[in-house]
């Protein structure tokens, strides 16, 4: 998500007139989008904002904004107490205010009038003009089509941070992917915190299931994914709707979190681990041929070791195909912070984190050996080095040799060697 809100304001700043800088010392403009879901990347903002107070104030006209997670509802205030050097703060997924700071500057700085001003720069919510440097060999780009949450597991900061869940209007999704595709894009990923329960709030708009049938229309876009899902969501229309049309790629991020329903309720999941279980044995049944993605936080206030090892448990009998794993990190004002003490030692989340770790290295490369002299179908990205680097409808991270310019082509490769990260293969003659 922020890698979009970063690319909507990248393309508004450039029809203002800026250029991309290659480093921070020639810049006149720079925003630091932030993420505050662990402890670890809100230290790393604070950090990155404290190497940036140099440049302002060897160069005060420096325009220093920032965005994102760590500017929630009610924190502006505090945030320029303790940051006064900031000169703009912008809230998740609303970059207006860095464009408002801007032109306000500008204004100020030409004495053009407010009209003038307005007829400079129009936002638009649909279509999106991807900033220059990703104009030149485009491939994969991300729609935002749910903001916020209204879920609130008690560990997450989002519903607090980015506000209610809210989805966003059909067509201008539809005005974005059509933009996307005129510019050379080939594969969309729909994104939200819980992505299938697009439409919830909103009667008249599609589900999304019925947006998935939508984008699938669009000439030009050959790929089509969505993040992240919530297992109370994930309906049998969606499932089938995975099945049916062929752009949709056969991968599904279902994250569990955990394997014990202690454990899953005190984090607010509203399942238990059979039906988690249950689920994914009705995606696979569903969708021939699919992988599927969770997440897993280990340490969680009060976690047992017995209750850790049927996290455990659980990932030994699915074999999935994507462990996506954190260590739990109290964030302040959720209700696990606010409630539940943090008892579970960090040298005690690192060893059942690494645990984890090993049992997916292992799973991932079984599930990656049965590819070994198979074909597979990629979408290549960019090169890497001597190699070049794509994307099966699966997600699995294919390298091959060419000679040829590769970027964006959507081609066969027998694979010759399987790890658990990646495969190597061969271009199908």
């Amino acid at each position: 998500m922020n890698v979009a809100d970063s690319q909507r304001l990248a393309s508004a700043l450039e029809q203002l007139g800026y250029d991309e800088a290659d480093q921070a010392e020639t810049a006149d403009l720079i925003v630091l989008n932030t993420c505050v879901v662990r402890q670890s990347a809100e230290d790393k903002a604070i950090g990155r904002l404290s190497s940036l107070k140099p440049l302002k104030n060897q160069n005060p006209d420096l325009i220093l904004g920032l965005m994102g997670c760590m500017v929630g509802s009610g924190t502006q205030a505090p945030l320029r107490r303790k940051l006064p050097y900031v000169d703009v703060f912008a809230p998740p997924s609303d970059p207006r205010p860095i464009i408002d700071f801007v032109e306000e500057r500008f204004s100020r700085e030409t004495a053009a009038p407010e009209h003038e001003r307005m007829e400079k720069f129009i936002w638009q919510d649909g279509e999106l003009t991807l900033p220059a440097r990703e104009r030149e060999r485009p491939v994969s780009a991300y729609i935002p089509i749910v903001y916020g949450c209204s879920h609130a597991c008690t560990y997450c900061i989002i519903p607090y941070k980015r506000g209610a869940e809210r989805s966003r209007d059909p067509q201008e999704i539809m005005a974005h992917a059509e933009s996307l595709a005129r510019q050379g894009v080939k594969e969309v990923t729909l994104l939200g915190q819980i992505v299938d329960r697009y439409g919830q709030d909103r009667p008249d708009y599609p589900s999304l299931a019925g947006l998935l049938a939508m984008i699938h229309e669009i000439d030009g876009i050959e790929r089509i994914r969505f993040l992240t899902s919530h297992p109370n969501w994930m309906t049998d229309d969606l499932l089938k709707t995975v099945r049916s049309l062929p752009k949709v790629m056969r991968h599904i991020e279902v994250p569990a979190q955990a394997g014990n329903d202690t454990v899953l309720a005190n984090m607010r999941r509203g399942y238990t681990d059979s039906q988690y279980r249950a689920l994914v044995s009705r995606i696979r049944a569903e969708i021939p041929g699919v992988s599927i993605g969770t997440d897993v936080i280990v340490g969680f206030p009060g976690e047992t070791e017995e209750q850790f090892e049927d996290t455990v448990r659980q990932l030994q009998d699915l074999k999935l195909d994507v462990v996506h794993l954190a260590r739990y990190s109290p964030r302040t004002g959720t209700v696990s912070e606010r409630t539940m003490a943090d008892d579970v030692p960090d040298a005690e989340k690192w060893r059942r984190f690494r645990i984890i770790e090993e049992l997916q290295e292992q799973v991932a490369a079984d599930l990656h050996a049965k590819l070994l002299d198979q074909t597979v179908t990629v979408l290549f990205e960019e090169k890497r080095k001597n190699r070049w680097v794509g994307r099966t409808e699966n997600m699995d991270l294919v390298f091959t040799e060419s000679e040829q310019d590769l970027t964006g082509k959507i081609l066969p490769v027998k694979i010759n060697w399987t790890g658990p990260w990646t495969l190597i293969g061969d271009l199908c003659e």
